[in-house]
């Protein structure tokens, strides 16, 4: 099944990505656009989930703009998290139909690529039983919010790549108390990928896990 890929050459602002994700939502419903997969990096932000708890932020907003932060609420499942430049963003806009019409074994595929896509560097990545997102020995590398709309779904998978992992230490990521944030920079230092290797492994990954053929459209916010 061919996909668009939307791909930019700079970290998008939330805000822009989300009112895209929007619009390809509606047009994918009404079968105007095939399946669309967004992959990109954000300017800093924290974004808190349908289930996020403003106890998770440990910044006063004010803070935050300080330091150049946004904070944006978003219609995904989960609770809160963190996006900067150096972290990878897959948005996959699919319609699911028959047996893909599964919530969990879609979180399942998203988690899916992500291990590979550590693997393929020989990082050892894992899910954790009763929780979503995908672990390394070091920390957690990815993290996971969906949503679905008459089975179109939107957001998806953050995996940090060389992200500066102190934008964690503001929130209770995930909100998971205690819990450690890692990067592949992080475990492989010097040995670490550039975002564009890791993004050209992803993208593989997305086709094969995904069942899904990508191809590349000029994005509308480049």
């Amino acid at each position: 099944m061919n996909t668009h890929l939307i791909t930019f050459p700079h970290p998008v602002p939330y805000a822009d990505a989300l009112t895209l994700q929007d619009e390809l939502v509606a047009k994918r419903q009404a079968d105007e656009i095939p399946d669309t997969l967004i992959l990109l990096e954000h300017t800093p932000v924290i974004t808190l989930g349908i289930r996020a708890r403003q106890e998770h932020l440990l910044l006063p907003r004010e803070t935050l703009a300080s330091r150049g932060i946004d904070l944006a609420e978003s219609p995904r499942g989960g609770d809160i998290t963190y996006h900067a430049p150096g972290q990878l963003v897959l948005y996959p806009i699919l319609k699911l139909t028959g047996n893909e019409a599964d919530a969990h074994a879609f979180v399942d595929r998203l988690e899916e690529i992500a291990i590979r896509t550590a693997e393929a560097f020989l990082v050892k990545a894992y899910r954790r039983k009763g929780k979503t997102g995908v672990w390394t020995d070091q920390g957690k590398l990815a993290a996971i919010g969906v949503r679905f709309k008459k089975w179109v779904s939107s957001h998806g998978m953050s995996f940090n790549v060389n992200i500066e992992l102190e934008g964690f230490d503001i929130i209770v990521p995930c909100g998971l108390i205690g819990e450690k944030v890692t990067s592949l920079n992080a475990i492989l230092k010097e040995r670490c990928p550039t975002n564009q290797e890791v993004r050209a492994v992803m993208m593989r990954q997305f086709e094969v896990v995904m069942e899904r053929t990508l191809m590349a459209r000029r994005s509308l916010l480049a």
